[in-house]
C-alpha cells in the first residue's frame, strides 16, 4: 500500500473519441497532478488518440487493455491489482459499456474514488442526448466534473448548463473552448440575484454563489453595487482604510473553517464577532496578472448574526 494508505482511482468517462485518452495523458504530464507514482491505466477502450509508451515510461505508467466489457469483473481488477502493485489506478471507460458493468465490477480493497469525469463532444451532445439520453445520463449522474469539450461559439452552452444541473446537481460543469480554455457557461440570466438591479441583493443564501462567481467572473460584477450581510473581519498587513469582509465556510470538514470573501474599502473598524450590512461598489482590478473583485463601502450598519453560521456554496 501507498504512503496514503488508499489507491486514489480516477474514473474519466465518456463515448469513444470524446477526448478521455488526450485529457489522461495532460494529467499524466501535469506536475501539480504527477510526482512518480506507480500508475495503472485501464482502458476500456481503442479510441483514436493511441497512448505514447515513452509518456507512460516516462511517468511511471503501465497500460492495461481490456478488449470487451466482459473482461471488466471484479476478479480481473483483483488480479490487476496484484500484478502491478499500483499507487494510483486511472481507469478509462466507454460509457457504451455501460455504467452498470463498472458498478458489478467491485474494485479492490484499498481502492478508493476520488474523481469522477465525465466527457462529452460538443459536435455530437445533442444528438446524443436526444437518441441516447440514457448511455449519456448515467454516467453524468455519478460524474464530480463534466467537461464539454469543443464548444463552438454557437454551442447553446447556458441551455445545456441548465439540463446537466438537473441531472447532477453538485458537479463541477466546464465548457472547452477552441482555444483550450475553458468556462463554466453562466449568464447573468442564469444568476438566481437580478444582476440589473441597483443594488444587486445578495441574499444570505446566495453568498456563496456570489462568492465563488466573483471570483470566476469579476468583470462582470465590475462598476456595480452590491447589499450582502457579512463580517468585517481583521486581517494582518491589509491598508488602512480597508478590511476583509467575509463569512465563514466549512471547507471540508469541522475542523477546516476558513473566511471567505473580498478585500473592502471603507472605514468599518474589523470585528471578528459582529455582522454588518453593507451597500458597496464592485471593483475588477488586476493583483499579480489576475484579476479578482474589490469593494469599495458605500454604506454599511450593524446587524444580527445570520441564520446559517456557515457559508452554503449553491450551484447554478
Amino acid at each position: 500500500m501507498n504512503e496514503r494508505d488508499y489507491i486514489p482511482a480516477y474514473l474519466i468517462t465518456g463515448f469513444i473519441e470524446s477526448g478521455k485518452t488526450t485529457m489522461i495523458l495532460d494529467m499524466l504530464k501535469d506536475p501539480s497532478f504527477t510526482s512518480g507514482e506507480k500508475t495503472l491505466i485501464i482502458c476500456c477502450e481503442e479510441g483514436e488518440e493511441e497512448y505514447d509508451p515513452d509518456i507512460l515510461i516516462q511517468h511511471n505508467t503501465s497500460l492495461v487493455t481490456l478488449e470487451s466489457k466482459d473482461e471488466l469483473t471484479t476478479a480481473k481488477l483483483k488480479e490487476l491489482n496484484q500484478k502491478y502493485a499500483p499507487e494510483r489506478v486511472i481507469i478509462e471507460y466507454n460509457i457504451m459499456w455501460g455504467i452498470e458493468q463498472l458498478a458489478r465490477a467491485r474494485t479492490p480493497e484499498g481502492w478508493e474514488w476520488v474523481q469522477i469525469i465525465n466527457l462529452a463532444d460538443s459536435t455530437t451532445f445533442e444528438s446524443y442526448m436526444i437518441n441516447m439520453r440514457k448511455q449519456m445520463s448515467d454516467p453524468m449522474r455519478e460524474a464530480d466534473l463534466i467537461l464539454i469539450n469543443r464548444c463552438k461559439p454557437d454551442f447553446n452552452k447556458s441551455y445545456w448548463r441548465k439540463q446537466l444541473r438537473a441531472l447532477n446537481p453538485a458537479a463541477t460543469i466546464l465548457f472547452e473552448n477552441p482555444d483550450g480554455s475553458t468556462d463554466d457557461g453562466v449568464t447573468d440570466e442564469d444568476l438566481p440575484y437580478d444582476m440589473k438591479a441597483s443594488p444587486i441583493e445578495i441574499s444570505e443564501d446566495h453568498f456563496g454563489l456570489f462568492y465563488l462567481d466573483s471570483m470566476d467572473h469579476p468583470d462582470r460584477y465590475d462598476g456595480k453595487k452590491v447589499h450582502l450581510v457579512g463580517q468585517p473581519l481583521p486581517q494582518n498587513g491589509l491598508p488602512e482604510g480597508t478590511f476583509f469582509f467575509a463569512r465563514y465556510a466549512m471547507t471540508c470538514c469541522a475542523n477546516d473553517i476558513q473566511p471567505c470573501g473580498w478585500l473592502c474599502q471603507g472605514y468599518t473598524k474589523p470585528d471578528s464577532k459582529g455582522f454588518i450590512e453593507l451597500t458597496a461598489m464592485c471593483h475588477a482590478v488586476s493583483r499579480g496578472g489576475q484579476s479578482m473583485l474589490v469593494l469599495q463601502e458605500l454604506n454599511a450598519s450593524p446587524c444580527g448574526p445570520t441564520k446559517e453560521p456557515y457559508v452554503n456554496f449553491i450551484s447554478v
